[in-house]
């Protein structure tokens, strides 16, 4: 990791202020791959499937409920305790997320607002080298606390403990295909794989610009790139944020570790310590020497405006300062709201905007999953009382039949 003070940390500041998502070389192919399977249905998704996912020519698309069962049938006891936990904790914050119906009266206008569940979400589970069994529990049990009725999970290649994790939840739609195939197919259907309203869940570049394609046509929850990590902290504990920022850096060699601070002990302290921590994590290492930096700001209201100017997926801030952050995906405050905690079993989802999108979003919620749509009902006395509003606003903008509407009813307005 770097340490940059002066004009060397405001523009990097500037350049993390201004990345964004680069698809422009992959586009074209992952259009094909879209289009392939908007096209060629099952085939299509089969053929990609065997040549990327893994899949053997003698196996189906869709995993059978018996073998989500024997998954966890078969499971490690402390894995079943511990998704256990992580799940009750993560469903029990999705149900204080929950947005509530309301209903207000006042001179013959009745206003509200009812909730109404999705029909339909896909869940993108992305595959690798290790099961990530807590991507399936972020992105399946907020579905189910607001309700959806068909929530399908794809997952290329998925292992024993993923597949365990979806039989605890009751899945029973889940297909072992990955990529742009599984996207498109979630998007627009195919005879194997019905087509659902929203995608949610993060994954590889292929599966991002997948996403993006089909935004149009299906409902998806964010763009997701690299993990970001930013801690803002002028008397924490070196090692724990070395910790931290080290966590979330092995997570993709592209992933942008930042500390922000205007302390230069512990700025140097910090870095000595990442530098310890990396040499048996050559990902981690690989990320910082590539994007970590630690800014050393003049004061604390420089420190806080770098922050809310990178917008990061992750921050890690003092209690005092939380008042001051205005862009982050996930905020964890104090030294032991370790940022690996939010990744399974505090309660909070995991899955989060980054390249800045934080400026315009949070991370996954329960909103996500339902639509809040709006209720009038208005008595005799109550539309003659904003009648004439309406009407003159109406013919304001030429609209001569929405004023004729009001005085069939209202002939004074």
């Amino acid at each position: 990791m770097r340490i940059l003070t002066g004009a060397a940390a405001l523009r990097r500041v500037d350049e993390l202020e201004a990345r964004g998502s680069e698809f422009a070389t992959l586009e074209p192919k992952v259009r094909r791959i879209v289009e392939d399977v908007r096209r060629d249905g099952d085939r299509a998704v089969r053929q990609y499937a065997e040549k990327w996912d893994g899949l053997a020519r003698n196996r189906g698309l869709r995993v059978p409920e018996g073998e989500l069962a024997a998954a966890w049938a078969t499971a490690p006891a402390r894995l079943r305790v511990s998704l256990r936990e992580a799940a009750a904790n993560i469903r029990r914050f999705c149900h204080w997320q929950r947005p509530q119906e309301w209903q207000r009266t006042s001179g013959g206008v009745t206003l509200g607002q009812i909730i109404r569940p999705l029909n339909s979400v896909g869940c993108y589970v992305p595959g690798g080298r290790h099961p990530l069994v807590s991507t399936l529990l972020m992105t399946v049990l907020p579905a189910q606390v607001a309700r959806v009725s068909d929530i399908r999970v794809v997952s290329p290649n998925p292992q024993p403990e993923v597949m365990a994790a979806a039989h605890m939840l009751g899945v029973r739609d889940f297909y072992r295909i990955g990529g742009a195939q599984a996207i498109a197919a979630l998007a627009y259907g195919t005879r194997s794989i019905p087509r659902v309203d929203k995608i949610v869940g993060p994954g590889n570049q292929f599966v991002t610009i997948a996403k993006k394609l089909v935004a149009f046509d299906c409902s998806i929850d964010f763009l997701a790139g690299p993990t970001e990590a930013l801690i803002l902290s002028n008397r924490g504990r070196a090692e724990f944020i070395a910790a931290d920022l080290v966590a979330q850096a092995e997570h993709d060699p592209n992933a942008i570790p930042v500390f922000i601070t205007t302390s230069k002990h512990l700025a140097y302290a910090v870095k000595t310590t990442v530098k310890r921590l990396t040499e048996s994590n050559p990902t981690a290492r690989q990320a910082g020497a590539r994007n970590g930096s630690v800014l050393l700001a003049r004061s604390q209201k420089q420190a806080v405006e770098w922050a809310n100017r990178i917008a990061p997926e992750h921050i890690t801030v003092e209690r005092e300062d939380l008042a001051s952050i205005k862009n982050a995906g996930s905020v964890f405050v104090g030294d032991y709201s370790a940022q690996a905690a939010g990744d399974y079993a505090s309660g909070p989802n995991h899955v989060l905007p980054t390249a800045g999108a934080a400026r315009f979003r949070g991370g996954l919620t329960v909103m996500d999953f339902v639509k809040v749509i709006t209720v009038q009902e208005l008595s005799a006395r109550g539309l003659e009382r904003i009648g004439k509003t309406v009407t003159y606003l109406a013919e304001t903008e030429g609209l001569q039949a929405h004023a004729a509407s009001i005085r069939a009813r209202c002939p004074d307005a």
